[in-house]
């Protein structure tokens, strides 16, 4: 379909009565209309493998799927058979179900790294409940955050660093400090200028490029050598990079790491995973003040850490995360070519690793562009595909990557002509897209 032609009347009504009800109208910032072309959010009917449907009747090939955590495609008939086993015996209780120690134990056979292991529903409190951890280890009071990477929690320790920060206490902030990745002597400074101050470094262990030889190791160093715990955020790795995170891919261990988004298939749960002479300060048998580490009513309901087991089990049994990366390798290299050979290759430009892909939309002097992203989204959303990344799931198959690399083709024809113009207002159909971190609405 033309995208001047392309429309979502009933996604549109539904998106209004959705801010009318919901601040943002979503209940994560980066899944709002914001974030879409104006008009054109789909507000989504349901999903079944590789594509989701909208309240229009469209489907889409579905990349991003679930800001991340659905990998396996949607209703995955192995992570479904362990729900529904679940739902009829009951999902919670008011003391531990026997699940919770099948769960606990398939995880930590899965990232033999990690000695115990607590679960929670979101990576914001796993996170929060790492730093927590680390300060009441060392009796230190700062946080250093890897500031080149964009998330770690909604918790006020991080987005008090962030543009949207109204709310947050200054003195709160002035807790954390940055570091920038790949960067070791810079952290090794940082960690000089601040001796005896800085609880632990937490990052993302890997992102949209390889970690520099030999980084990961040297910031382990650091992290032994200045005293702090290093805290790796596997929400994104865990399961993309191999399914025992980015720590079992590069074979080098934190102190404690988070999971979530794939964990789960889209079923809400996460994990909080360390050593345990860490971890047990949380518990009943360490030593010393207790730490109030996670408590929460729905940790341990039974079918998400069912969801969990399916979901590690499959990734073993199946090989899914070699099959993300080929799939990702083949849609990678699919629009490169679609876009060299539409002459705007310098400027639509796919970066990362090749199971967790994102793109960069790029202006005549090759800066990033809100406004053509816009043109980009708006073209692919009504060739049927729905790509805010790149991100592969598994249930993607060749046709699919197929068809998106000839949506693909027909956006940067588009795009050429833009950049022709020197002006992409006339393709962008309203406003742009606009960042998700900014301080005004």
């Amino acid at each position: 379909m033309d995208a001047e032609e392309f429309s979502l009347p009933r996604s549109r009504f539904a998106n209004e009565r959705l801010h009318a009800l919901v601040p943002g109208g979503a209940h994560t910032y980066a899944k709002g209309d914001d974030q879409y072309p104006d008009g054109l959010a789909p507000v989504i009917s349901h999903g079944r493998g590789a594509h989701v449907w909208d309240v229009d009747g469209n489907r889409y090939v579905e990349y991003g799927s679930g800001l991340r955590s659905v990998s396996l495609g949607h209703a995955h008939p192995r992570v479904l058979e362990a729900v529904r086993r679940e739902l009829d015996r009951g999902s919670n209780f008011v003391r531990p179900s026997v699940v919770e120690v099948e769960a606990a134990e398939h995880f930590l056979a899965t990232v033999p790294t990690a000695e115990m292991v607590k679960f929670a529903k979101n990576g914001s409190d796993v996170t929060t409940a790492a730093v927590r951890l680390a300060r009441a280890v060392t009796g230190r009071r700062l946080v250093a955050v890897c500031g080149d990477q964009p998330f770690f929690s909604v918790d006020d320790w991080f987005i008090g660093t962030t543009p949207m920060s109204a709310g947050i206490p200054a003195a709160t902030t002035e807790l954390t400090v940055a570091f920038p990745y790949g960067d070791l002597a810079a952290t090794e400074e940082l960690l000089t200028r601040y001796r005896g101050e800085v609880a632990c470094l937490v990052l993302e262990p890997a992102g949209h490029t390889e970690p520099p030889p030999g980084y990961l190791a040297g910031l382990r160093e650091l992290a032994d050598r200045h005293g702090c715990v290093l805290v790796f955020d596997e929400m994104i790795t865990g399961f993309r990079w191999s399914e025992a995170g980015a720590q079992g891919l590069y074979g080098v261990a934190p102190d404690l790491s988070t999971f979530g988004k794939a964990l789960g298939n889209g079923f809400a749960v996460s994990a909080l995973a360390g050593r345990r002479d860490l971890m047990e300060r949380g518990g009943l048998r360490g030593v010393g003040d207790r730490v109030f580490l996670l408590s929460t009513t729905h940790g341990a309901e039974t079918h998400s850490l069912a969801a969990a087991m399916a979901v590690q089990t499959t990734y073993v049994e199946e090989g899914v995360t070699a099959r993300l990366h080929a799939l990702g390798e083949r849609l990678a290299a699919g629009v490169r070519e679609a876009a060299a050979a539409t002459g705007v290759g310098d400027h639509v430009v796919v970066r990362g690793r090749a199971s967790n892909l994102v793109y960069a939309t790029l202006d005549e002097r090759r800066q990033p562009s809100q406004p053509y992203r816009t043109l980009f989204l708006r073209q692919l959303l009504a060739g049927g595909v729905l790509a805010p990344s790149f991100v592969v799931s598994s249930a993607l198959d060749e046709a699919d990557i197929d068809h998106t690399v000839d949506v693909v083709a027909g956006a940067c024809a588009v795009y050429r002509k833009a950049l022709d113009a020197g002006d992409p207002t006339p393709w962008l159909g309203g406003r742009p897209v606009k960042p998700v971190f900014r301080r005004l609405a």
